[in-house]
């Protein structure tokens, strides 16, 4: 695992933006993993900057969010779908049918669960996940006690991570209880992972992860056991003390 320090955001989300536009450029068709939160927000700003500066096209990429809540339609302005098209999709030029959010109004979720699955295989895979960290260490919405060998599935949100969330719920609504997450073992099988963290609201939660004791209690912590990690930090991230 490599521990990239930064001063800020602002330099946590250049540098991040940079790593993975990195990773893009090696590949003919790069599969990506996107995750959603404030966190990515200065990363994908980054990214259609250096679209719309250098003229990069991502019309060969393919992406897979992490996670979707259930209940919200696409269109809800507090859906995962709806944020990746404000924040990155609408701004650049990778076609829309060669991204990937789970279907939280899916009638069937189990089925929904098992399709997503199999739509990431028919890729091959994912080349390089971004991911944030929970304050409960969670990835993803893999919740403290999931099995590490899980897959995407529905999971019932802990209350720390709704609370967590209910900012962005201000325009009006309660944030669901359930939502789709892309399973521990599916992030684990990818080949990349790029792990944002940022702010003092982190601190603890980053200093419980890099003490490096591997537990499902702390989900995050299983990424030690990843082949190919870069966690990008910064300051305040980094400010923990006993």
């Amino acid at each position: 695992m490599k521990l990239i320090k930064v001063k800020n955001y602002q330099e946590l989300s250049k540098i991040g933006a940079e790593l993975l536009i990195d990773e893009l450029e090696k590949l003919k068709r790069p599969v990506i993993g996107l995750a959603t939160g404030s966190t990515p927000e200065g990363l994908y700003s980054e990214i259609i900057k250096y679209h719309k500066k250098t003229n990069y096209s991502f019309k060969n990429v393919v992406s897979f969010n992490l996670d979707e809540y259930i209940g919200l339609p696409e269109d809800d302005i507090n859906s995962y779908h709806y944020y990746m098209n404000d924040k990155l999709f609408n701004h650049i030029d990778l076609p829309l049918e060669q991204t990937y959010v789970p279907n939280g109004m899916a009638e069937d979720l189990e089925a929904e669960c098992i399709r997503y699955e199999e739509e990431i295989k028919k890729t091959g895979g994912i080349d390089v996940q971004l991911l944030g960290l929970g304050v409960n260490g969670h990835i993803g919405f893999n919740e403290p006690g999931i099995s590490f060998k899980s897959r995407t599935q529905v999971i019932t949100l802990n209350e720390s991570t709704r609370n967590a969330n209910a900012h962005f719920f201000s325009s009006g609504g309660e944030v669901p209880k359930q939502a789709i997450s892309m399973g521990i073992k599916s992030i684990m099988e990818t080949n990349k992972i790029i792990l944002l963290v940022s702010g003092k609201n982190k601190a603890y939660a980053l200093s419980k992860f890099l003490a490096g004791e591997i537990t499902e209690e702390f989900p995050a912590t299983i990424l030690h056991k990843h082949k190919d990690v870069t966690v990008i930090a910064d300051e305040a991230a980094l400010s923990y003390e006993k």
